[in-house]
């Protein structure tokens, strides 16, 4: 069974940091894209930041740019995504998928084929 467990939510301050974790079983990640997605009460669910198989390329949305940074842990079957500084507007559900078929890391929903069950993330004072 090709399974996602994602793990490191919760609730933090803003500036804050959280790490997340994506772990796979069932596949290996050196053959699939992974991608973090997260979706806010009452809107869509958007790309954050995605990872191509071999790890050598990624891609994140402007509003996280410089302060999330995705990485692939091949020895774990792994992926993480740091978030630093936080802010209030990052707060959601956050998803991670994969997907085999993908090129380079491409962050566009529909294309993703395996999904985690998400996490909350909560950044409030």
């Amino acid at each position: 069974q090709l399974q996602l467990v994602e793990s490191g939510g919760g609730e933090v301050q803003p500036g804050g940091s959280l790490r997340l974790s994506c772990a796979a079983s069932g596949f290996t990640l050196e053959d699939y894209a992974v991608g973090w997605f997260r979706q806010a009460p009452g809107k869509e669910r958007e790309a954050v930041s995605c990872i191509s198989s071999h790890g050598g390329s990624t891609n994140y949305v402007d509003s996280v740019k410089d302060r999330f940074t995705i990485s692939k842990d091949f020895a774990k079957n792994t992926v993480y995504l740091q978030m630093n500084a936080l802010q209030p507007e990052d707060t959601g559900v956050y998803y991670c998928a994969a997907d085999q078929h993908i090129v380079q890391a491409m962050c566009l929903p529909f294309l993703y084929d395996i999904w985690g069950k998400g996490l909350q993330v909560t950044v409030s004072s």
